[in-house]
Formats: C-alpha cells, structure tokens, sequence
C-alpha cells in the first residue's frame, strides 16, 4: 500500500474518532443542561443547617450589685440553681389552704446573697436548695392566723414574724437530679420527729440534717429547734414587718 493512501486511512480514521468524541460531549453538555442545578456554598461549613430548631437563647440573669440590702426581689430572676415547691400557694400545707394568689419566691437583698453562698457549697456537694416558702407579706400572716390561731404553729401577726421580714426561708435538700433527701419528716410536721435535737432516728436522717443545719449557719442562719426546715437570717431579724405583695402572671 502506497504511503498516500496510508496516510489517507489514518486521517479518516481520526476525523472518525473526533467526531465521536464530539457527539459524546454534546450529550454530556445536553444532560448537564437539563439536570437540576444545585448551589454549593463556597465555605459549607459556615453555612446554617436550616433543618435544626433555632438556638434557644438562655435568659440572663440579674445581678444584685448595686441594690440595698433590704430591697425585696425575685430570687428566680438572680439564679436557677434554686428549686421550689411553694406549698402556700397550694393546699398541700398543714393549713390545707391556698393562702398565697401565685406561687414566687421573695426576699430581701441580704437574704438572698447568704442563700447564693449557701447554695454554691451544696452545689458543689451534689445538692440544691429547694424551697417551701419564703417572704411572706404580713396580710398572709393574718389568713394563716384566721385559720390557726395558735402562736405554737403561725406567729401573731400584730407582731409579725421574720418570714414577714424577708429574712426566714423554710428548705430541703435535693440531689442535682432533684431527689430530696430524707429528713425524716415531710414540711410543716409539727411534732418530735421534727426537732432539731431528736436523735432517736436513722443515722442517714440525722446526717442529711446536720449537712443542711451546719451549712446554713455557716453561712449566717440559725435554726430554731422544733422546725429542721426553717431558717432565720441573722442580719434579717431586726428589719421591719413588710406587706410588700408581688404581681402573678395574668
């Protein structure tokens, strides 16, 4: 075969192979064309994941610096390391009566500052305080009076009690998950199994009872001996009887 006609042969076998390359392309390009085009952010990792919920943005809390010590505030607005079971506001009580319109945990400045204190040790122990009653304006004292009269149970209202000064809390012990601890009794069981100075009890009782009593007088409380609940702010007992009455939710 002549050089010419082999030249010739390869030439058409190239055009061949360049014209089937081309077809490819085109349908390549064609079905490019027709597919559904997806944006791909330059930086994906920066891009919003718009299937996950909106982040819920934590409330901030508020801070005491800066106000009197006898002012009364919130104590939920200054920490939620506090639990509550205000059981005035129910009938879960030894009065079997709601004598409070919402369940709030009021005191005064000086009161709660001790009780911040008092907490971040528990805390730091594996516990929380939980609280069943807090200030408590003196026009309640009167309804609790009205139902029991007797100054063994509920404090005379003319003279008031240190609940009514915002400087008494009455409190339990939770473990961070928000299991109470066992004190014995239940709150406001007026009887010797609630005394301070029974010790004819199971040893975990008096242990759980001693951590509460010796943390909160550590931290400026005193306790009075027939109530392991209760507890009195040293600072607070001179302050004067308040009707001071918070807002409930409408």
């Amino acid at each position: 075969m002549s050089s010419a006609r082999i030249f010739l042969k390869c030439l058409g076998t190239v055009i061949f192979l360049v014209m089937i390359g081309c077809g490819e392309q085109r349908k390549a390009d064609d079905i490019k064309k027709d597919a559904p085009q997806v944006m791909v952010p330059q930086n994906s990792m920066t891009m919003p994941d718009k299937t996950l919920p909106a982040k819920v943005e934590k409330i901030l809390l508020k801070t005491l610096e800066g106000l009197s010590d006898t002012t009364f505030i919130r104590l939920a607005d200054y920490s939620d390391d506090f639990v509550y079971d205000m059981r005035y506001a129910t009938e879960n009580n030894f009065l079997k009566a709601k004598v409070y319109d919402c369940a709030e945990c009021y005191t005064r400045v000086k009161t709660a500052k001790a009780l911040l204190k008092a907490n971040k040790e528990f805390i730091e122990k594996g516990y929380k305080i939980k609280f069943f009653d807090c200030y408590r304006p003196n026009s309640v004292q009167y309804k609790m009076w009205a139902i029991v009269p007797n100054p063994q149970y509920v404090a005379n209202p003319v003279k008031g009690s240190i609940h009514n000064k915002g400087g008494a809390v009455d409190i339990t012990l939770v473990t961070l998950a928000g299991e109470e601890l066992d004190m014995g009794t239940d709150f406001d069981f007026f009887g010797k199994r609630a005394y301070h100075d029974n010790v004819d009890l199971p040893q975990l009782i008096l242990e759980n009872r001693l951590l509460l009593k010796e943390t909160m007088e550590k931290h400026g409380f005193w306790s009075i001996r027939t109530e392991w609940w209760h507890y009195n702010l040293s600072a607070g007992t001179n302050d004067k009887v308040a009707n001071f009455k918070w807002d409930c939710p409408s």
